[in-house]
């Protein structure tokens, strides 16, 4: 099997749907999706219930401590694939996702690749993500666990890296992810970033404020570049409706994303 998932979830029934027909849409197909209940209360179970692919797992477990770290160690143990990639419950890949990021890692004889997130906020707005690892600076307070704009939604890695750097801490409080891909970026230099965006990061329902990263901020006169979401009923349907009833919304968005880079680039030098 080439790729393991894991999609980590607590009471959200309302857009994992939507999640998870991202990953059966994708243009890979030789997947498994472990999907992991933090003791879940709503309908959860019969929303999974509901994706009779069989490569679709469900494993209904106890609330686990803080972020249930303890719950997804569990699924990794069970996984099978070569690569190791992370579905959020609340965001969403693009059909090439994938493919895309795969090829990333191998390309760069990689343990372990991102991609550029497309972050986006409650409103609708998109804010396409700048942050590069290659950045000396950039790499140094990720190491330090000072700055991270790596959404896990937006990472690859192989599956045997759980060998050589261990499991996620389950000792931490938050950012279990953020500390493993530390230790593997600090023991190999090997790692493999894609500029193209291949997802969307949405805030999550228990942050009270943004935590994207975006050179975009810095000109807020140029959001109208970019397409925007409706926020209702929830943001990740409307943007399942642009994947798939417009198909070339995510080619013009990477366009639109290009022609702001440029704009940008030309207004800071």
């Amino acid at each position: 099997m080439k790729f393991s998932i894991l999609t980590p979830t607590h009471n959200r029934a309302d857009v994992l749907p939507f999640a998870v027909q991202s990953a059966l849409a994708q243009t890979e197909n030789d997947w498994e999706l472990l999907i992991v209940g933090d003791g879940c209360t709503d309908h959860t179970a019969s929303v999974v219930a509901q994706f009779r692919d069989p490569r679709v797992q469900w494993f209904d477990l106890p609330k686990g401590i803080g972020f249930g770290y303890d719950n997804r160690n569990f699924a990794f143990r069970r996984m099978r694939g070569k690569y190791v990639a992370y579905l959020p419950h609340d965001d969403l890949w693009f059909p090439d996702h994938l493919s895309l990021l795969a090829r990333c890692l191998e390309e760069n004889g990689a343990e372990w690749a991102y991609s550029r997130p497309i972050w986006v906020e409650p409103d609708g707005a998109l804010l396409p993500g700048d942050f590069d690892l290659g950045d000396a600076a950039i790499r140094a307070q990720f190491l330090q666990r000072t700055l991270n704009g790596v959404p896990s939604g937006c990472v690859l890695h192989r599956r045997d890296c759980f060998g050589r750097y261990g499991y996620w801490n389950n000792s931490l409080p938050t950012c279990g992810d953020w500390d493993m891909w530390a230790r593997i970026i600090d023991s190999s230099d090997r790692l493999g970033y894609l500029s193209t965006p291949t997802s969307l990061h949405f805030r999550a329902n228990w942050r009270t404020q943004s935590n994207a990263l975006s050179h975009l901020l810095a000109h807020p006169d140029l959001t109208d570049i970019l397409p925007r979401l409706a926020p209702a009923p929830t943001p990740q349907q409307s943007a399942w409706q642009c994947i798939t009833r417009q198909p070339d919304w995510v080619t013009s968005t990477r366009t639109c994303i290009h022609k702001l880079d440029q704009l940008i680039k030309r207004r800071d030098q």
